[in-house]
């Protein structure tokens, strides 16, 4: 096999392989495994959003809550209708223990996209959200689990 058939380690094939395997680590509850697949792509790519999405998605799984508001905000300077990005942002905000902050995102995701998830989300008016503890951005059933 010759050298040029093989992906080199930052080729855009291998940046797409390793985003692939950053989706399965996140589903396999590896967020630290695919925060660091996900550095690389990002270093190499930074405008994709997609990429930043599933990192802050997977810094909000590792409890890394700064870096996954940051993540959530650069998507959304990007692309400020996104939906996902709001409703994952507030639930950022919401386990950093910022309600009025988490409010506000929650009503754009719903505004934004209507969908049941984010409407109840934006109904949201006590420190604990009841019913809500072990879902979020991460989530099996959550928009935004392919953001490719």
């Amino acid at each position: 096999m010759s050298e040029t058939a093989r992906p080199t380690p930052s080729s855009p094939e291998t940046h797409v392989i390793d985003y692939r395997a950053a989706e399965q680590l996140l589903a396999a509850r590896d967020p630290r495994g695919a925060v660091k697949l996900l550095d690389s792509v990002i270093a190499a790519h930074p405008e994709n959003t997609a990429a930043r999405l599933l990192r802050a998605r997977a810094f909000f799984a590792a409890a890394q809550l700064r870096p996954a508001e940051l993540e959530f905000e650069l998507v959304l300077e990007r692309e400020p209708d996104n939906a996902f990005a709001h409703y994952a942002l507030a639930r950022t905000f919401e386990r950093s223990g910022r309600p009025e902050q988490a409010r506000k995102h929650f009503r754009l995701a719903a505004a934004l996209d209507p969908q049941p998830d984010y409407l109840a989300a934006a109904r949201f008016e006590g420190p604990a959200a009841e019913g809500r503890a072990g879902d979020g951005p991460v989530g099996e059933g959550s928009a935004g689990a392919d953001p490719a």
